[in-house]
């Protein structure tokens, strides 16, 4: 069966901030089909064309790992996007954003993130 984890903004952050290869995380934690919205892919391009510094070349990092990801063209605010393909879709999804955190525990989806700087869990 294929387990599937949409990835949010910051999700796709990480290994530019952190130097952690999500993939690989994601693989170890059981995922093997990586989600990203449309909605996901334009904030990314809009923090590397007006960021700054590290947000900036990470945001660059995770343009350059989109090829590893099924893009879903699905535009809007990115957040109530994910919180409906999660529903829809039995998808994980990984993101550090607290608010959307919380939208989505309380849906019942199973939420990964980021532990210790150094490594992704459940």
């Amino acid at each position: 069966m294929t387990r599937k984890v949409i990835l949010d903004t910051n999700g796709m952050m990480i290994p530019g901030q952190f130097s952690v290869d999500v993939f690989s995380e994601l693989k170890r934690l059981g995922f093997d089909s990586y989600i990203i919205p449309r909605a996901i892919v334009m904030e990314l391009e809009k923090i590397y064309v007006s960021g700054k510094g590290k947000n900036r070349s990470a945001a660059k990092i995770g343009l350059s790992l989109l090829n590893r990801c099924t893009i879903i063209e699905k535009t809007g605010f990115a957040d109530d996007i994910i919180a409906e393909m999660a529903i829809e879709m039995g998808a994980a999804c990984l993101t550090n954003d607290i608010e959307l955190k919380k939208r989505l525990c309380s849906k019942g989806v199973t939420i990964v993130q980021l532990r210790e700087r150094t490594h992704l869990s459940i």
